[in-house]
């Protein structure tokens, strides 16, 4: 006897196998091809819960009904037709169950493109200058500084209008001196609110936020200055 037709004819005791229904024989021979067939020994797993499923069939395991109509044994050798059934039966199931995990799996996967896809068009919108449906951003307001004689300094400042007051930040290169430099924010009226204040930057960049009370529209100018005072650079608002 092939091999092949060897393994099918082993492979088909596996049911009767687990349902204890072999004679010594087969089972001493499933027992030897299971220790060198990877294949049976998973199919063997995969039926294990075969004869829990049996016992709970309906008069499974109970006495003997008052017609004299004996009980099922699980001892009985079952046929090759009943087997060969319930494996497909369970495979079935089984197929089902994978499909159902699948679908839920793309179910989910699709909640999460959704959520991909409505973002990026809220952001294609806002770049596209479209009206979103969300709330506007604060307008913000930029200026570029315009460096005094001999300092060198460009940057910009950006403005941002808040319910009290101005938010300011600062993105500056060319920074000379050794610090402390002092960001100042001129008002329309002439008064004048330190923002910020900040250390040495031996690269002689600077990137510092800070704020002001003075509302955006009484905003006229932001000065950066050195530790001596003198005025380094300086931003309109036009």
């Amino acid at each position: 006897m092939s091999e092949e037709p060897r393994h099918d004819d082993l492979r088909r005791l596996l049911g009767g196998y687990l349902l204890g229904g072999l004679d010594e024989a087969d089972t001493d021979r499933l027992d030897a091809h299971l220790r060198d067939c990877d294949e049976c020994r998973a199919e063997l797993d995969r039926l294990a819960p075969v004869p829990e499923l049996l016992q709970r069939l309906p008069d499974a395991g109970r006495p003997a009904a008052a017609d004299g109509r004996p009980p099922i044994s699980m001892s009985a050798r079952p046929s090759q037709e009943s087997i060969d059934g319930l494996l497909r039966r369970m495979r079935a199931e089984r197929f089902r169950q994978a499909r159902r995990a699948g679908v839920r799996w793309l179910a989910a996967a699709a909640v999460v493109l959704i959520a991909v896809a409505v973002g990026i068009g809220v952001i294609r919108g806002s770049r596209q200058g479209d009206q979103p449906t969300t709330l506007p951003s604060p307008e913000l307001v930029t200026a570029q500084f315009e460096p005094t004689a001999g300092s060198g300094l460009s940057g910009q400042a950006v403005l941002t209008p808040k319910t009290w007051g101005v938010s300011v930040a600062v993105d500056l290169t060319k920074l000379r001196g050794n610090g402390p430099f002092h960001c100042q924010v001129r008002g329309a009226s002439g008064q004048v609110e330190q923002a910020m204040v900040w250390g040495p930057t031996p690269s002689g960049n600077a990137k510092v936020i800070g704020a002001s009370s003075l509302q955006l529209r009484n905003v006229r100018s932001i000065e950066v200055a050195d530790d001596s005072g003198h005025v380094l650079g300086k931003a309109v608002l036009k």
